[in-house]
């Protein structure tokens, strides 16, 4: 009878990698039994709980023991290590296959979760399949006797981009294969060689050139192990002697597609979704267990779409049919994986719905047997039939002896073809242990170069040796000494390799990239122990020298991160240029770092592009770049910066700008178009289709900042600024005019210069914001053709003002002016004067772009046509009553002045009186003392009398005409500070051009630099004592008039 259960579901957590560390992650996973939770980062109160069959913590509570394996670090510790996941998951997958049930572990998450360590392992900490190889032999030779027979074979295989590969394959050429259907077996590979294994040593072995295959593939199909699925399958058949029967089973072992969600991993905000067949086989997975999760309870499904992938139709046993299945679903720990964490865990959710009906498996080849031996048998009765009855029928005897004869030759056919199997498996093994000990040999003997893959588990697997003399590596391999080497940018010769008087030099060929230590080389150069070396595109190697070079240097250090990291510093990009360090306690900036990690990973993605984009004569061209690298916003704080690509139509010169997403998304796509390619197939699509083609836009090239300071006194700003791109580099100049005004547009005077801003609050205030000309615009100068816009947000305004578009002059006149009217001064917008600055963006036009436009609905203007900003206090308000508050405030605010001035006369009145009486009560005492002193104190204090009220009015009124004076000067030394601050924003983004090189290039920047300094240095200077002499000036008057 079947045996229905659900699919087990285990889940895992793994350690913090080290970008996680270093961009200060926090654990948003937490296991209590089997109940996992996960917390959103953005808020601890919002969690999710899942309860699965097991939830193994991995995080943390271990240590390495001296055998180099992960062991909890106390008793005490709930860390699970590989033995406890292979316990509980392996051993019993292994109990059931020799039961006779099929069975089947998947292995599900996001790239870089766990799931090959948890499958494969690393190193000493062996993962389920190699664990599941060794138990199961070592249960055979338990159980092996005269009575039962193992027959166990393996195969492996990978799936990507809906092509079936061989990894056991000795073919060089990877063809796909076909996924046929058969009425008994279901869906099967057609010509997947399955070899006969004897022991796990064999087994291992296998699985290594494996892996092996899966390396060149990749390599020679531009595939990524993340986007492809290995599939492990080990079949057992018991052979029972004296019963006359048999059990046979398959464990299948999947290790599937890195699972990223669409927004990360490829198509959010893309007009491209992510239609490749890279694809494909997860999405449909995610199909099939959704209807089967539905079927399982109790709602109505149609139909089950295993037809519609490779994947799917391999996995139909194990998902819904005759298996027993385990899911292991692993976790990435770090908050910034929240959203693909969740999706795994909702993904196992689902998967545990499935109900699966496994039964004991009878081999179709002992029911033939058995079949054909029954036939044997009534064909002897028949013959001895006909014997004993004496019958001469010669032709039917005759019939029979043959049909008995073909029976027998069948039965033995079927019993041998094991053994012959066998023993080409056999031959085949002693040929690889030939070529593994040759290849341990030359490691004494040669140096060699290494591959280095993005998996770590595909590193270190491919040796080339350098052997006396020279040596060519490219595609040919037309000679004996050729290096055949396969990738994006290879050429037929692309270098040659010379190993001479026990030193090896490499030398490119003409055209060839070839990087060494993470600069481009272009002559021989002589290569030293551990050198990086990538080829073409990124075919990356690690070059291991003599023997009597080598030590116990752990090469494993050199991964894939550390070359392109190299490749990244050689081409001036760095922690050090994104600016990571805090200013206040010097720590590295997280969100910094996780840019650096984004960038060195999508770094050779954009070159494997270029390259594609060259070879399908697309005449496209895409380079790396950081957004926001040197911008900051209207506080002058950085904003956060993130990484974008720029693409550039090099013939007709058109500019795209792409999000990473966006990008990693249509190079897969691209991938995919590639692929056709090399198949020879027509690769012109139409251009909806096309995966280089986007709708022209417009493009942000730059931003400047005008500072809102002087409007808060009421001074008039004129200046001339830099436009400067993300990176900090000069886009235009720019000519801008902040002008405080009348409600009628009148421009202020000077009189009307104040210097307590606050005394603006609650009153109307206008200003006109004059945007003149825009010059030497780097855009237009590239192309005449092009056009640009300038735009900029106010305060509050919802969206952005723009200029009118203007085309193809490089110094383009502009006259833009807007006025803006607070019809009552908040304090709020009082601050953003004192505190921001005006954020204007050059953006520019190409030839079937759409300009930018304002939205006029969203605006509200005065009856001058003034737009309305800071509009807190109107809400309650019509329009007529906001236009009268004005007036209003200026009769409350001639009032305040007056009651002002009269309190400022009381003080000083009620100051003199104050000490009038101390003088009179002082005289008092003294004349009661001495009575002749009365005259002379009298006449003393005649000249001490306190001013009459209307003096006091003047020296008021003084003191005002000093206020103007004061903000006069603080109006140039404001308009100096603004040139200032611009000398100190360039001085600050001054870098050497990544293109020079060599001592006077560095010395010619340094002269540079210092030029700069002394010029910035000068320039403070000079606004600082331009200040000094007027305040002194102002100062010396106040005391010539005042009789000091």
């Amino acid at each position: 009878m079947p045996v229905s259960e659900s699919v087990k579901v285990a889940v895992r957590v793994r350690p913090f990698n080290k970008r996680e560390k270093d961009a200060g992650s926090r654990c948003i996973i937490s296991m209590n039994s089997n109940i996992t939770t996960i917390y959103d980062p953005r808020n601890a109160e919002h969690k999710k709980t899942f309860v699965f069959d097991y939830a193994y913590w991995s995080h943390s509570g271990f240590s390495r023991n001296e055998d180099g394996l992960f062991v909890p670090s106390e008793q005490s510790s709930r860390y699970a290590d590989q033995t406890k996941v292979y316990n509980d998951l392996g051993k019993g997958m292994l109990d059931n296959a020799l039961q006779g049930y099929n069975a089947t572990l998947l292995a599900y998450g996001q790239t870089g979760s766990g799931k090959s360590y948890s499958m494969i392992g690393y190193r000493d900490n062996k993962g389920i399949i190699p664990n599941v190889c060794q138990e199961l032999f070592k249960a055979i030779k338990e159980n092996q006797d005269d009575n039962r027979q193992y027959q166990v074979s393996f195969s492996m295989l990978e799936i990507y981009n809906e092509q079936v590969i061989d990894l056991l394959s000795k073919s060089k050429s990877f063809v796909s294969l076909k996924v046929r259907e058969d009425q008994h077996r279901g869906f099967y590979v057609e010509g997947l060689k399955s070899v006969p294994c004897k022991s796990h040593g064999q087994m291992e072995r296998l699985m290594e050139q494996g892996i092996r295959t899966r390396t060149t593939a990749s390599t020679n199909i531009n595939a990524s192990s993340s986007r492809s699925h290995m599939n492990i399958t080990i079949r057992i058949k018991q052979i029972f002697s004296r019963e006359n029967t048999t059990k046979q089973s398959n464990i299948n072992l999947v290790d599937l597609a890195g699972s990223e969600r669409q927004r990360s991993s490829g198509s959010e905000g893309d007009r491209l979704k992510e239609g490749t067949s890279v694809n494909l086989s997860l999405t449909t997975l995610g199909n099939v267990i959704s209807c089967l999760a539905d079927a399982a309870m109790g709602k109505k499904v149609v139909h089950i779409p295993y037809r519609e992938s490779i994947l799917t139709k391999l996995l139909q046993p194990a998902l819904g049919g005759n298996s027993k299945t385990i899911m292991i679903a692993t976790l990435s720990p770090a908050d910034i994986c929240f959203e693909e964490s969740l999706s795994t865990l909702r993904y196992a959710e689902r998967t545990k719905k499935i109900q699966n009906k496994a039964v004991i498996n009878e081999s179709p080849t002992e029911r033939l047997i058995k079949e054909l031996k029954a036939d044997n048998a009534k064909l002897l009765q028949k013959l001895a039939r006909m014997g004993h009855e004496g019958r001469k029928a010669e032709n039917e005897t005759k019939e029979l002896r043959q049909l008995l004869t073909h029976n027998e030759m069948q039965i033995q056919a079927i019993q041998t073809l094991w053994e012959q199997h066998l023993q080409e498996a056999l031959r085949d093994w002693e040929q690889q242990y030939a070529l593994i000990s040759q290849e341990r040999r030359m490691m004494q003997t040669f140096p060699y170069i290494l591959n280095i893959n993005e998996d770590p588990q595909l590193s270190g697997v491919i040796k080339y040796f350098i052997q006396d003399g020279e040596w060519d590596i490219g595609l040919a391999d037309r000679h004996p000494n050729a290096i055949t080497v396969k990738g994006l940018g290879i050429l037929d010769k692309h270098a040659t390799f010379t190993n001479a008087d026990r030193r090896v030099t490499l030398k490119p060929d003409a055209e060839a990239r070839v990087i060494v230590n993470g600069g481009l080389i272009y002559n021989k150069i002589e290569l030293r122990h551990l050198d990086r070396i990538i080829l073409g595109s990124n075919s990356t190697f690690l070059y291991i020298s003599f023997p009597c070079d080598r030590s116990d240097d752990d090469w494993s250090r050199y991964d894939y991160d550390f070359f392109q990291s190299e490749v990244a510093r050689a081409e001036g990009f760095d922690l050090e240029k994104l600016g990571s360090t805090n200013q206040v306690d010097g720590t590295i900036n997280p969100s910094i770092l996780a840019v650096f990690h984004d960038y060195i990973k999508v770094m050779p993605m954009v070159a494997e592009a270029n390259q594609m984009s060259h070879d399908l004569k697309k005449a496209m061209e895409f380079k790396l770049e950081v957004k926001n690298l040197a911008m900051s916003d209207s506080k002058g704080h950085d904003l956060e910066k993130e990484i974008i690509i720029k693409v550039t139509q090099k013939l007709s010169q058109q500019v795209w700008v792409w999000s990473k997403a966006k990008f990693i998304n249509r190079k897969f796509l691209i991938e995919d178009l590639y692929q056709k390619h090399l198949e020879g197939a027509d690769v012109n699509v139409d251009r909806e289709k096309d995966p280089f083609w986007d709708p022209v836009v417009c493009i942000h090239l730059g931003r400047a900042h005008i500072w809102l300071q002087s409007l808060a006194f009421c001074i008039q700003l004129e200046e001339q600024v830099d436009v400067l791109n993300s990176e900090g580099a000069e886009e235009a100049i720019l000519q801008v005019s902040l002008i405080p005004c009348t409600a009628a547009g009148q421009p202020l005077e000077e009189d009307d210069i104040i210097i307590e801003p606050t005394t603006m609050l609650g009153r109307r205030f206008d200003f006109q914001v004059h945007v003149i000309q825009c010059c030497g615009v780097k855009w237009l100068k590239e192309n005449r053709e092009r056009g640009i816009q300038i735009g900029y947000h106010m305060y509050d305004l919802p969206d952005a003002i723009y200029t009118t578009p203007v085309w193809h002059d490089l110094n383009p006149v502009l006259q833009h002016k807007t006025q803006f009217s607070t019809l009552s001064m908040s304090q709020d917008f009082l601050n953003y004067l004192q505190t921001n600055a005006l954020l204007v963006d050059l953006w520019g036009l190409q030839e079937g772009c759409t300009p930018m436009a304002s939205d006029q609905k969203t605006l509200a203007f005065t009856g001058d046509d003034s737009v309305i900003i800071d509009k807190t206090d109107l809400s309650g308000d019509t329009e007529t009553q906001a236009l009268q508050r004005p007036e209003l405030h200026s009769k409350i605010t001639k009032l305040e002045e007056e009651l002002r001035l009269q309190r400022n006369i009381n003080e000083i009145l009620r100051k003199e009186n104050a000490a009038l009486k101390d003088y009179l009560r002082s005289i008092d005492s003294k004349k009661s003392a001495n009575p002749n002193m009365d005259s002379a104190n009298h006449s003393q204090c005649a000249t001490q009398l306190p001013s009459t009220p209307k003096e006091a009015t003047r020296k008021s009124n003084v003191r005002t005409s000093y206020d103007a004076e004061f903000a006069k000067a603080l109006k140039i030394f404001y308009q100096s500070m603004n040139r200032v601050r611009g000398q100190l924003h360039s001085l600050l983004h001054h870098r050497l051009n990544e293109e020079d090189d060599g001592f006077q290039n560095l010395q010619r920047y340094s002269e540079e630099h210092r030029k700069k300094m002394k010029e910035f240095g000068d320039q403070l200077d000079a606004c600082l004592n331009k200040l000094k002499q007027d305040v002194a000036a102002i100062v010396k008057k106040k005391r010539e008039e005042s009789g000091v």
